[in-house]
């Protein structure tokens, strides 16, 4: 089977997530449904933390909200939470990931096995970069449009 992307038009540049649902299928199925959907166009990154993380994914654009499908269940995994892995953000209870995602800028091991890694920004890393920080920025970065290609 042909790797599948999570392609990410930020109003920073493009970014292409590897998908990996050979570590967590279900929250892959959920990313790849969210963005067929259009639920990710036009959300904003409201948390971004410098050296740390870019998330997103709340429809809110305030990190209260989620998508309207329920709650997905924990896929944690042992993939190390380094530069460019892509994680599912999740309340203190660890089955109540939904539509949130982060994705590390910096060495962040601490979190691994606590929250699901599915995938790997493998281009257009610089664009997330880019993303205006802030807890939530002034002028957040957005995803204008996500979809999912192969290949």
């Amino acid at each position: 089977m042909a790797d599948e992307y999570l392609n990410l038009q930020l109003t920073t540049g493009d970014v292409k997530i590897k998908l990996r649902p050979d570590l967590a299928p279900g929250h892959v199925e959920r990313i790849k449904e969210l963005a067929s959907e259009g639920f990710y166009d036009g959300v904003k990154f409201h948390r971004v933390i410098d050296g740390f993380m870019a998330q997103g994914g709340c429809p809110n654009g305030t990190g209260t909200g989620g998508s309207d499908k329920p709650d997905l269940k924990a896929e944690f995994n042992a993939e190390p939470h380094v530069r460019g892995v892509c994680s599912m953000a999740r309340t203190s209870a660890p089955n109540s990931a939904n539509s949130q995602f982060f994705i590390v800028f910096d060495d962040a091991t601490f979190l691994d096995k606590q929250y699901t890694v599915w995938g790997q920004v493998v281009e257009g890393m610089e664009n997330v970069d880019a993303l205006p920080k802030g807890e939530p920025p002034r002028e957040p970065g957005q995803i204008v449009k996500a979809t999912v290609t192969e290949g």
